[in-house]
């Protein structure tokens, strides 16, 4: 629908002068019937309809049309504009007056009318198309409820951009040929203003780009173009437009949400599915595991004894039961940790005891390898669960033995601030650029470098975050990997001896 034009053309002049004419015929057959107080009635009437029909430029003709009209014909001498008795002076002064002031209150009604009318039609527009925007599913739909809005409605073109892969600007629909407004288009979208567009620029007609704001950050632009500049910058038109950039911006980050709920919930499924997996495969292989490893070791042990190429073999095939066995470990407690099946069993104890028992427990995989212990002499005991702390201990040096087979192996421990600060330093080839995060993801190794186990360095973390920790790891600048976990300091018990003290 148009908008309404309130404003006056020539024949609206016309229509107000016929109505006086006609208005003056009428009434002649009254003269010398009624008074010529009521007839001037009649006119200041006609001069109110022109008002409310017609506007407040006719309504002015009409109110001197009609006083001339009314001397001309209505007061003696009749037919002329002399007038016999001074006395109609002050009455023509009152009629004009009066007809002026009508005109007017008349003229503004109707404008406020048409006003209030086409808000009215407006306010109905915005909701159909926020209604329909409502059940959009996707960009395109957006993109076309808004071009069909706009055609029907103000008669103007116009492209959604929104953005994509690397925060680039996709257009729908597609422009023709050159996209030359592309870098206006992304002025808009960063600074999140308006910009007015000539068609030099735009590549099409006149155009304005409106930056299509949300209540957390600006989700594209809609760009509107038409023949004639007033067709888009005019005043009037702006509000309508403001309000369905509004709108377009709200169905806009609604999708986006929608997406990332989608995600999401992709997301948690697939870990549940894969956590649950994990379980039941763990569960399943460690009888059979464990039957593989006792079968190997009675090869072993065989009276009288096997050949030795045999013997080999029965060594080898334990030790990798043995290693398999220690791999479906691993998998049952990452499924456990993630599914927050296991309890923390957890006691104030100090720090030097797990070290020493992982140590111990370790001391085939750290054969032949230097070792060097810097341990802070102030430190506190900690609460914590000693197996699984023993477990990230060992994984640690696990991995460090495993991917940095030259140089020392150092074992740090220092206060800092609220929490223990505890590392494992070794002198491998190091972490390859941006991948200090990546290590610690499941079935995530690292290549060339000192870090990397598929499940050790995930378990690691998980075990140290269950504490209220955190790991991370670090590059050198000399060589090697720094990998770093803190403990929290907490507040040990008191004693029963020192609280008598």
């Amino acid at each position: 629908m148009r908008e309404s034009n309130s404003s006056s053309g020539i024949g609206d002049y016309f229509r107000a002068a016929l109505a006086c004419v006609a208005t003056t015929l009428l009434t002649w057959p009254l003269h010398g019937v009624v008074d010529a107080a009521n007839i001037v009635m009649i006119f200041l009437l006609l001069v109110a309809l022109v008002a409310m029909r017609l506007g407040s430029g006719p309504a002015i003709l009409a109110a001197f049309g009609g006083v001339a009209l009314f001397d001309f014909f209505f007061v003696e001498p009749r037919f002329s504009m002399a007038v016999a008795d001074a006395q109609y002076l002050i009455t023509f002064a009152v009629m004009l007056v009066v007809a002026l002031v009508i005109g007017q209150l008349a003229s503004r009604l109707r404008e406020k009318a048409l006003l209030a009318a086409r808000r009215e039609d407006e306010t109905r527009g915005l909701y159909d198309i926020a209604k329909e925007l409502s059940g959009a599913i996707a960009a395109e739909q957006v993109a076309d409820i808004v071009r069909h809005f706009l055609k029907a409605r103000l008669e103007i073109e116009a492209i959604l951009y929104l953005p994509r892969a690397n925060d680039a600007l996709v257009a729908f629909p597609a422009p023709r040929g050159d996209d030359k407004c592309q870098p206006h288009v992304r002025a808009v979208y960063e600074q999140g203003q308006p910009m007015h567009l000539v068609a030099e620029e735009s590549g099409y007609e006149p155009a304005l780009a409106l930056p299509l704001v949300s209540p957390v950050r600006t989700r594209g632009v809609l760009l509107v173009y038409a023949e004639h500049a007033e067709q888009v910058c005019a005043a009037e038109r702006r509000p309508l437009l403001d309000a369905v950039a509004s709108l377009a911006a709200i169905a806009v980050e609604r999708l986006h949400y929608g997406e990332v709920v989608q995600q999401v919930t992709l997301g948690m499924e697939s870990e549940r599915l894969r956590s649950a997996l994990l379980s039941a495969v763990s569960h399943d292989l460690r009888t059979p595991l464990t039957v593989l490893v006792g079968l190997a070791d009675s090869l072993t042990l065989a009276r009288p004894a096997l050949p030795p190429s045999a013997l080999e073999s029965a060594v080898a095939i334990r030790d990798q039961a043995l290693r398999l066995s220690g791999l479906v470990h691993n998998l049952l407690d990452m499924a456990r940790l993630q599914t927050g099946k296991i309890v923390l069993n957890c006691e104030w104890q100090p720090l030097e005891e797990v070290i020493g028992s992982s140590l111990k427990a370790m001391t085939g995989a750290l054969v032949g390898r230097e070792l060097r212990l810097d341990l802070a002499p102030d430190l506190p005991p900690l609460e914590f669960d000693a197996v699984l702390l023993e477990r990230v201990f060992c994984n640690l040096l696990e991995n460090a033995a495993k991917y940095a087979p030259q140089g020392d192996i150092v074992i740090t421990a220092r206060l800092a601030g609220d929490v223990v600060e505890v590392a494992v330093v070794d002198a491998g080839p190091g972490l390859p650029p941006n991948q200090e995060e990546s290590v610690f993801d499941l079935f995530e190794r690292g290549r060339h470098s000192g870090a990397g186990g598929g499940l050790g360095l995930a378990i690691c973390r998980a075990i140290v975050e269950a504490h209220g920790g955190r790991i991370q790891a670090e590059r050198r600048a000399e060589g090697g990997t720094r990998m770093v976990f803190t403990l929290p300091l907490g507040a040990p018990p008191v004693l029963e001896d020192e609280a008598g003290e």
